[in-house]
Parts: structure tokens; sequence; C-alpha cells
């Protein structure tokens, strides 16, 4: 597959670059999107839910009333689960949400994910690029002159720039991560997928 590179006017270049078979033409496996991306939620989870049980009420361990003869059902401390106040039934723990999952079945998950874009038309090549000072004005200029400003956008680069992340920051919608750093979530997750040329080389070796 080729794509045109395009400059941040959003025109056409010269310039031509080819996409991998092995990355963005294979056979997609919905079940390694959906492992890989569970995952990353999980992960996402702070897990820090924390409810006292019996043990951990503040409260008197006197028997609050005797065994037998009182006509209702028998009843110790006032820490009991079943009176107000009282400590919740096998309440929730903290606890970590991660589990493993393998390096291929991530890869495979991504490979799958750039080939669903790639099949929507959905990936554009930007040829590289930096802004001088921060500007979301700059950023949003150039989201409208690739047709992505009201959509779900992804943009990749080649490595990081602190001037094009400050400005996206305030922009709803709009990601910006290094080729490193893709995930299977941002990729589904977004609408329009912009690849900045020299981030194509990386994510070709990230994933081979």
């Amino acid at each position: 597959m080729e794509l045109v590179v395009k400059n941040i006017s959003g025109k056409d270049t010269k310039k031509k670059v080819s996409l991998d078979k092995a990355i963005y033409e294979i056979e997609p496996s919905d079940h390694a999107i959906y492992l890989d991306v569970k995952q990353y939620l999980a992960n996402q989870r702070q897990g820090t839910h924390k409810a006292k049980e019996r043990g951990e009420v503040k409260g008197s361990t006197r028997k609050i009333k005797k065994q037998k003869g009182t006509g209702t059902a028998r009843a110790g401390d006032i820490k009991n689960p079943l009176f107000k106040g009282g400590g919740r039934v096998f309440g929730p723990r903290p606890r970590d949400y991660g589990f493993k999952l393998n390096i291929k079945q991530k890869q495979l998950a991504r490979k799958s994910a750039l080939t669903y874009k790639a099949k929507e038309g959905a990936i554009t090549v930007l040829e590289e690029f930096t802004f001088d000072a921060p500007g979301t004005k700059k950023y949003t200029e150039l989201l409208t002159n690739l047709e992505a400003l009201n959509k779900k956008s992804l943009l990749v680069l080649s490595e990081s720039n602190k001037n094009v992340y400050l400005s996206t920051r305030n922009l709803k919608g709009a990601k910006i991560v290094t080729a490193s750093e893709i995930n299977t979530y941002d990729l589904m997750n977004a609408s329009s997928i912009i690849l900045v040329e020299g981030s194509i080389e990386k994510i070709e070796k990230i994933l081979k």
C-alpha cells in the first residue's frame, strides 16, 4: 500500500511512502484486539477501593442481648453486618486488575488495528514538522487542513516534541503519542490516524 505524504497545509507532496503489508495488510484478529484493549483498560484502574469488614469497624464487642428468650434472632456484637453501622460482608479490597499478555499477542493486536484503519482509509502520512512555540490554534489549523478537526485524532510522532504536545492538550478528542507508545486502544478509538513520516519506520521495527 502506498500513501502520498502530506504537508501541514494538507497538500500532497511529491513523496510517497510504502506501508509494509506484514503490518497494514494482515488477516486481523478481533480476539487479540479484545485482549489487548482489555489489558489496557484494566491497567488504568487504580484498584484502591476498600470497605471495612466486621473486624475493622469501630465499636464494642459486647454481646448486645442474651442468646435465648428474646423472640428474635440471636445476635453478637453491634458490628454485625446485619445492623446499621456494622461491617460489610466480603467488601472490596485493594487489588491489581492487571494481567499478563504475551508480546506476540500484543503485536498481533496492534497490527490488526492498523490493518482495520488502513482498510477504512483512516491513515494519513504527514511530513516531519515542529512548532516554534506551543499554540492550540496552530494545531487546530493542522487538523482542519487534514480534515480531522471534528474527529477523534491520533498523531504519532517519531520522537517526543514538547511544543507539539502542549499544543494538543486543550483539544478534546486530539491525542498525541510517540511511535514507541502506540497501543491498540488508542488506535481503535481514533477515527483519524496521522503518522508523521519518521514514525513509520519505528513502528515497523517495533512490530516486527
